[in-house]
């Protein structure tokens, strides 16, 4: 009870601050979906031990339980009732985020609200709803993405539960979704999505290796190494032809001729992806994300990890101690947001 009296409390505070019936919609739709996922929530020993659960979701929640209390115990990550409940909500994707971008910038736009502050994509619980806006913003020119979200955090205010939507990951993706969501806890700025989502990412990462190293086998310290270096290939990639689009859109080109130039641009990414796929064997696990491709998919690899560099430099300035490490992103937390950005810049050059 307590968490839906808090959720009914947070949508009145925002409902003086919302206008137009579309956007009292879109924070109905919020606060309903919230429920709806608090109320399928299980605790996860209690879904072990009812007979009517399957022996493999008994199992892989036994992972989780001992994941999450490696997060507290190693990572020094909150040690609450976060990720320790189980909810099954019958779809594929708990939210759906929509990106967009004007067609001639990378730099996403974005909507603000009152809690998380401004970020660069806006979330539905329900993909037809998403879509339903994300045809809105098309209509306006905007390039535009829908992203299916397997989870997200909600900072704090709410016991987020493991989901059915991620709970059949590879168990170094289970480790590294829930390292990620426990970090927004630590550490979140309103209206810096670019810096929260890399410092998550950055934690991530060194969790997952904290946890591979202590409790992983062979098997799952090459299959984690191999996607990892595939995952900085690929974002190498989209950053690289992200600083060629925001140079060639800093020019004064005409709009045709833009076009042309922008299009020419991604090409040339997905040839280049292409010959990447190469390298791989095959693996034609980012093949979706390059289909279509434009100024809002750039933008939202970009959010997540623009400045993973930074953050990881910081922490090797700590030897690894994470409780330095989140000591000294919590004062960079506080600053504004520009001296933020100077003192990021000068530990690790932007990527």
């Amino acid at each position: 009870m307590f968490d839906m009296r808090r959720l009914l409390l947070v949508g009145l505070a925002v409902m003086p601050f919302v206008t137009g019936c579309s956007n009292i919609g879109y924070y109905l739709q919020s606060i309903d979906g919230q429920m709806n996922v608090l109320r399928a929530r299980q605790p996860i020993a209690a879904v072990i031990a009812d007979p009517a659960t399957p022996p493999s979701l008994k199992t892989r929640l036994g992972r989780v339980t001992a994941i999450r209390d490696f997060a507290s115990r190693e990572l020094q990550l909150p040690d609450n009732p976060s990720y320790r409940s189980y909810a099954d909500l019958k779809r594929p994707f708990v939210v759906w985020n929509v990106f967009a971008a004007p067609e001639f910038s990378v730099e996403p736009k974005e909507w603000c609200f009152l809690i998380a502050g401004c970020v660069g994509y806006r979330g539905y619980f329900a993909q037809d709803r998403a879509e339903v806006f994300a045809r809105g913003l098309r209509d306006e020119g905007l390039d535009v993405f829908v992203s299916g979200v397997p989870a997200y955090s909600t900072l704090g205010w709410f016991d987020d539960p493991v989901l059915n939507t991620f709970i059949n990951y590879p168990e170094y993706e289970l480790a590294r979704l829930i390292f990620h969501e426990l970090a927004h806890q630590v550490a979140y700025v309103k209206g810096d999505s670019e810096f929260n989502e890399s410092f998550a990412a950055t934690v991530e990462r060194e969790g997952v290796q904290r946890w591979i190293a202590r409790n992983g086998d062979d098997r799952m310290r090459v299959d984690f190494a191999r996607s990892q270096e595939r995952r900085a290939q690929f974002v190498a990639l989209v950053l690289k032809y992200r600083g060629e689009l925001d140079a060639l859109y800093g020019t004064r080109l005409a709009p045709k001729a833009m076009r042309s130039r922008k299009a020419g641009i991604f090409a040339a990414m997905k040839q280049e992806y292409q010959l990447l796929k190469g390298q791989w064997g095959g693996f034609a696990g980012y093949d979706r994300y390059f289909d279509n491709a434009n100024n809002a998919k750039l933008a939202s690899v970009a959010i997540y990890n623009a400045l993973v560099p930074q953050f990881q430099q910081l922490l090797a300035k700590h030897h690894g101690d994470l409780a330095a490490f989140y000591g000294e992103v919590s004062e960079l937390a506080a600053l504004g947001k520009d001296e933020r950005a100077a003192r990021l810049a000068a530990v690790a050059p932007a990527r």
